[in-house]
């Protein structure tokens, strides 16, 4: 007997064929054990335009103000999950499958007070484990909680996977499934790359620096949680439940793979994209900057790939924080020039320290398919690739092809 926690996307719950998809695979877990104990959690329904999507419930607040109220706006959002849930619910008690739904704040999860993008501080499980003893499948909304003080906050971008991972550790569980519509993590976005893989595992140092540079299958807020809590995440496609998928965990078991030491190493790579980027050229002394970037930090404006020169500083933020580092930097009275519309194309891999050679190799793919570099960064796993967004799609094919198809 153990308690395993599953949690599932908006494409996974956007319908009624859908979810009844989901209610197979709860039915399929209860039915091969009738001792576990399943928590599920749910996204809001579908993507953006859907009905009742977390992007179109914004949408009905920025008709009317294009900043609403944070504290007004999170309650708003909160009903995406809680429309799902409770119909998810009531279509496993139609099947006879004892269910229960609870808001985020009923499943126990305290919140910071930032609205719209708060933090996890705490989770009391005693509700769930209630529900749970009563052979119940417990049923909860994820991207939400509530605050000491009853205040309903939501937890930003990716707060469903966050929920799921931190209910699991709340629940001492060592797995947590994730239902998505792909059959795993791939070496590739495969909309972008047609030759892309489906990885059997991966660790979890290479799956966040995945979804921290563009890759969409689960966020880096849910991937920390689970290496806190030594927790397997195992990504699968509710479409296709029986397929393996693939296991994020602290170390890869594939018993497919091969023993391989220095001299036949086998270099194996993921590479990970983000459109809607900007490349920021300042000129400015080192004291100047120190200034400018106190002043990102204090409006929430993240910097990558920064390169220092010492007239020049450069470095890419997304295109939708422009306005208001245009505004930091009139303020300063700084030169300065932005480049738009560009993407980050990034090479991945665990193993790639030490190994001669590897960023010759993608700059000469690049190269080969007259593909324009603007900027590199690398740190001990990635190598990070600046290029025109148009030439997006073509760059991952180059470096997929180089570093994974060989």
């Amino acid at each position: 007997m153990g308690i395993l926690v599953q949690k599932f996307g908006g494409t996974s719950v956007e319908s009624y064929e859908k979810m009844n998809e989901v209610c197979k695979i709860v039915k399929s877990y209860k039915e091969k054990d009738k001792n576990l104990e399943l928590v599920v959690v749910v996204s809001a329904m579908g993507r953006k335009g859907a009905p009742y999507a977390t992007d179109t419930l914004i949408g009905l607040c920025k008709e009317i103000d294009a900043k609403p109220q944070k504290r007004e706006l999170d309650i708003l959002m909160s009903c995406g999950e809680i429309i799902s849930g409770t119909i998810l619910v009531n279509m496993l008690k139609s099947q006879n499958i004892d269910a229960v739904f609870l808001t985020g704040a009923q499943a126990g999860i305290i919140t910071s007070d930032d609205f719209s993008n708060a933090k996890i501080l705490d989770i009391n499980p005693f509700r769930i484990i209630n529900e749970l003893e009563k052979k119940k499948v417990v049923v909860i909304a994820g991207f939400q909680g509530a605050t000491e003080d009853g205040e309903i906050t939501t937890l930003g971008r990716g707060g469903s996977d966050t929920s799921a991972v931190a209910i699991g550790k709340a629940l001492d569980c060592d797995t947590v499934e994730i239902y998505t519509d792909v059959d795993g993590i791939m070496t590739a976005d495969p909309r972008v790359e047609p030759g892309a893989k489906v990885l059997k595992c991966i660790d979890y140092e290479e799956v966040f620096q995945m979804a921290d540079k563009g890759s969409k299958v689960i966020h880096p807020r849910a991937v920390q949680l689970a290496k806190s809590g030594n927790i397997t995440l195992a990504i699968k496609n509710t479409l296709n439940p029986t397929c393996e998928g693939t296991k994020i965990c602290l170390e890869c078991d594939n018993k497919n793979c091969k023993k391989s030491y220095e001299k036949n190493f086998n270099f194996m790579a993921t590479v990970a994209n983000k459109d809607k980027i900007a490349q920021v050229r300042i000129n400015s002394k080192e004291e100047a900057f120190i200034n400018i970037i106190n002043e990102l930090g204090k409006n929430n404006i993240s910097i990558d790939m920064i390169n220092f020169f010492i007239d020049e500083k450069i470095f890419i933020i997304d295109e939708e924080n422009i306005k208001s580092l245009e505004d930091i930097l009139n303020k300063f009275e700084i030169e300065y020039e932005i480049n738009k519309n560009l993407a980050k194309v990034t090479l991945i891999c665990s193993n790639m320290t030490g190994i001669p050679g590897i960023m010759s190799r993608v700059v000469s793919s690049l190269a080969k398919s007259k593909i324009e570099l603007l900027q590199t960064s690398d740190s001990n796993m990635t190598i990070s690739c600046l290029v025109n967004k148009q030439d997006m799609s073509s760059a991952v094919h180059a470096i997929h092809n180089e570093f994974y198809l060989k």
